[in-house]
């Protein structure tokens, strides 16, 4: 591979025809680290919306700091993950403590922070601090595996080092900065995992993959097994005054710390609320349910699991010893979940 002209051609292809971005509005390294954590695992187009309106409400380093966990989770609500956005604020708290506010701009400090792994730093250190340090995502393993033909599995750990050498062996030293964001955008625009645009590629007479014609053989990547699936039944009650009870989730494990309606494993075969169910509502918050409908069921894909959720509405006679009573307008001040807000579109459609 000619690397010169390599450089050369990608760089002038993103110059053209990179994506207006409002992260790419300047090098502020917070912005940019607030963009890559919110990137992962997220598609660009939903995550511009959460990204403005997250730098409206912590613009600064400080305000992020000293930030409620509770506003923090409500801005980060729909996006999933939010053990992201936990760590985030826990590597910003460290760098208003231990940096005086900036982002660090060595490798080594910047690994230290909480939830930044190699890519996260790689891609801060590039594109903020023009460091020519690799920043592999999937998009870049794409089309490096297909520029040289590598035929290493991606979903393998280990494969990673294979591909941050050959990124570090053909960065750009002079434009850092450009180049990363032009081979993320690359795979973005022009070589997608499905029908990747060979004909239009500004380098497809250096991709290895094109001249061969197996573009759509690369990367070579193992799929995940499935996950498993639960079953759930959840209540979505309402006392005499027209308010919804919710509780808050554990502080550990899945979905920690955001709210819900009441809810209870149940196993598959069990389509209908049953007479234990609404026991075991009365015993535990000492309110007796009527009027029991169904309102429809709510299935939702995590990463590693599936929750499938069939959902009832009802009332109850009298107010209730655990949870929180709260107005329709109050619930939209709660972090809720995406499953648990389709179940409340539910139960709006049905009331």
């Amino acid at each position: 591979m000619n690397i010169n002209k390599f450089q050369i051609e990608l760089l002038q292809w993103y110059e053209l025809n990179h994506r207006q971005l409002p992260w790419r509005l300047n090098k502020d390294p917070y912005r940019i680290l607030v963009s890559e954590i919110m990137l992962q695992q997220t598609r660009v187009e939903t995550v511009i919306p959460y990204y403005e309106r997250f730098m409206n409400w912590f613009p600064t380093v400080k305000d992020f700091a000293e930030a409620e966990e509770e506003k923090i989770l409500k801005s980060w609500e729909g996006l999933g993950y939010y053990s992201r956005v936990r760590n985030l604020h826990s590597a910003i708290k460290e760098v208003s403590e231990f940096y005086e506010g900036k982002i660090p701009n060595t490798k080594e400090d910047i690994s230290k922070l909480k939830g930044i792994g190699p890519y996260t730093a790689g891609a801060v250190l590039s594109i903020a601090y023009d460091k020519p340090e690799p920043a592999v995502d999937g998009n870049v393993m794409r089309v490096y595996s297909r520029i040289f033909k590598i035929q290493e599995d991606i979903a393998k750990p280990a494969t990673r080092k294979i591909f941050e050498k050959k990124v570090h062996d053909t960065i750009s030293n002079e434009d850092p900065s450009t180049f990363n964001q032009a081979l993320m955008e690359l795979g973005a625009l022009i070589c997608t995992p499905t029908s990747p645009k060979c004909l239009i590629c500004p380098i497809n007479d250096q991709c290895q993959a094109f001249i061969e014609g197996i573009q759509d053989q690369l990367p070579i990547k193992t799929k995940m097994k499935k996950g498993k699936t639960i079953h759930y039944v959840s209540v979505v009650v309402e006392n005499e005054n027209g308010e919804l009870l919710i509780q808050k989730r554990a502080s550990k494990g899945l979905l920690a710390g955001l709210w819900e309606f009441p809810n209870y494993e149940i196993k598959e075969s069990e389509t209908q609320i049953s007479t234990q169910l609404i026991l075991d509502f009365e015993e535990q918050y000492n309110g007796k349910l009527i009027d029991i409908k169904p309102i429809g069921t709510v299935k939702h894909k995590f990463s590693h699991l599936t929750w499938e959720v069939q959902v009832f509405s009802a009332q109850v006679l009298q107010n209730v010893k655990e949870g929180l009573w709260v107005s329709e307008k109050e619930l939209a001040t709660y972090t809720l979940p995406i499953p648990v807000q389709k179940m409340y579109e539910l139960y709006v459609y049905h009331k």
